[in-house]
């Protein structure tokens, strides 16, 4: 597959003019309200499944999703200290939502918000993949057949641009 070429006007933000990696200079931008959804999609056997109970799985570890949920914040908070060149954030908010949506589907859904001079996309899709991995490491005594499907972002707004993928756009 041929690569394709960046024009002058398109360039990645996180390299500076030697080629070298370096943290975006944030400091001249104003502060906005950012907010950024991500999800990801995991694929369960039917045998984890079958153990739902009330909505929720429980495995010898405890209650896999409100672990999850809170793994996903936790993550979320964490982004500058995982990822080398995000700005660490102080949150206003994280919310972890899981949800299933097929007979061995499983959605975990991370919102992020804060007012700040740059966006959450990193922190959404963070807590959306971390909650994932939770899901798949208290499940896995049971199966390792779980396959973490799609991690994506669904939305953002603030700053530069905005971003949707509207429903059925997926």
């Amino acid at each position: 597959m041929p690569t394709k070429q960046m024009t002058m006007d398109e360039k990645l933000t996180h390299i500076n003019e030697h080629g070298d990696p370096a943290m975006v200079n944030v400091g001249g931008k104003q502060l906005t309200q950012r907010m950024a959804r991500a999800r990801a999609i995991v694929e369960v056997t039917p045998q984890i499944m079958a153990m739902m109970a009330d909505g929720e799985l429980h495995s010898k570890k405890g209650p896999v999703f409100q672990t999850a949920i809170l793994a996903g914040i936790m993550a979320a908070k964490q982004t500058g200290n995982l990822i080398p060149l995000c700005h660490p954030l102080g949150l206003d908010h994280c919310n972890v939502e899981i949800r299933i949506t097929g007979e061995t589907l499983i959605e975990v859904h991370c919102a992020a918000g804060l007012t700040a001079k740059t966006g959450v996309e990193m922190e959404a899709l963070t807590g959306a993949t971390i909650a994932a991995l939770t899901i798949y490491d208290m499940c896995k005594a049971l199966s390792h057949n779980i396959v973490i499907r799609e991690v994506r972002l669904l939305e953002k707004r603030g700053g530069k641009s905005d971003f949707l993928i509207r429903e059925g756009e997926e």
